[in-house]
């Protein structure tokens, strides 16, 4: 099996995924998300695969959160492009789908 992670290393959330795609056997490409962040159109379609929406995925912790969390989609992803630590994490894409690592048993889902 083939999966991609969204991944921060100094996330302990990010890591534990990781370790569970890496223990299931997965072949892991790994993308640090804050050096190479996804384009506008792959990160739109991560969440539409996911099933989930913009508002979903945005890291609320993250001070830059405040100003875009009653924001449009469009506004939200904007954010995120100018500042990808407004992406939540981990987010992992195989072949069954896409899914937010929070909780970590939700990667069952998709391995």
């Amino acid at each position: 099996m083939k999966a991609t992670i969204y991944h921060n290393p100094r996330c302990s959330k990010s890591r534990e995924a990781l370790a569970l795609l890496q223990e299931a056997g997965a072949d892991v490409t790994i993308v640090e998300y804050l050096k190479n962040p996804p384009s506008r159109p792959e990160l739109v379609r991560l969440y539409d695969r996911a099933g989930m929406t913009p508002r979903q995925g945005l890291r609320m912790a993250e001070d830059g959160a405040k100003a875009v969390k009653h924001g449009d989609a469009e506004a939200i992803v904007d954010a995120m492009m100018i500042d990808p630590l407004l992406i939540e994490r981990p987010l992992v894409e195989t072949d069954k789908g896409v899914r937010l690592g929070r909780p970590i048993a939700r990667l069952h889902e998709i391995l």
